[in-house]
């Protein structure tokens, strides 16, 4: 295997995030990594692909951009099928207990399952890929899509959104010395940060007129018509689920 790829030092800018990365990375873990590569070196290479897409590595591609390093060990791998790298990041997240981003994680075992790609990632059968939102509003693994009971009193449409973390981490993106085309990328991956109040979002849609309810159906922000939710493409049924779904619905 080891002909297959080549270890080189690489501009940390060059290198580019995946997109769909399905691990979690808190600042302290952040400063935990870059503690341990000032201690005792870069001697663990990021994984990327021909393009220089992070494979493996997100979380020591963040510590070298705090600790402002210029260049960074990186194994280049050439050899990987789209089928592979993304199978290769789960198994990777998973052997390290990740906190996972399970939309994202959902997503991606879906494009597995499309590129007809068998892999065994060792999830027990209660971990349930689905995202649910619990009294916090954070992810969690409930099959069961939430159910709010409105109550009469309409909120204040600023309170349904908690971009604080967003706001944090854009203002840290724009002041940085990146390239714009990088601030740009991290700034949309940054929207990712921001928590949506469910409950308050149920009450407002209540209290809300026609043309609004509208849109914030095809938002995804709320579910009310099943039929609406798969024309939209917010829910997507495996193959057998459609093909009974087309019968009995023609």
């Amino acid at each position: 295997m080891i002909d297959k790829f080549k270890i080189e030092l690489t501009e940390t800018n060059k290198i580019i995030p995946y997109e769909n990365n399905t691990k979690i990375h808190p600042d302290a873990q952040i400063k935990l990594i870059a503690d341990s590569i000032e201690k005792f070196n870069f001697d663990q290479p990021i994984v990327v692909d021909e393009d220089f897409i992070v494979i493996k590595g997100h979380g020591r591609l963040l510590a070298a951009q705090h600790l402002k390093l210029d260049k960074v060990p990186v194994i280049i791998r050439t050899d990987l099928t789209e089928a592979q790298k993304i199978a290769s990041r789960i198994a990777d997240n998973k052997s390290n207990e990740s906190d996972w981003d399970f939309p994202l994680l959902n997503i991606e075992l879906e494009e597995l399952n499309d590129l007809d790609f068998d892999y065994d990632f060792g999830f027990e059968e209660d971990e349930i890929l689905t995202p649910g939102i619990d009294e916090e509003n954070k992810y969690t693994k409930k099959v069961d899509a939430p159910v709010y009971e409105p109550n009469n009193e309409k909120p204040d449409i600023l309170d349904l959104l908690d971009s604080e973390k967003e706001t944090e981490l854009i203002n840290e993106i724009t002041k940085s010395n990146i390239p714009d085309k990088e601030k740009e990328f991290l700034i949309k991956a940054a929207q990712r940060h921001s928590i949506f109040n469910y409950s308050k979002i149920a009450d407002y849609y209540a209290q809300s007129d026609k043309e609004v309810q509208d849109l914030m159906e095809k938002s995804a922000l709320v579910i009310i018509d099943f039929d609406k939710a798969i024309e939209y493409g917010y829910i997507k049924l495996s193959k057998e689920i459609a093909n009974q779904y087309q019968v009995d619905y023609e």
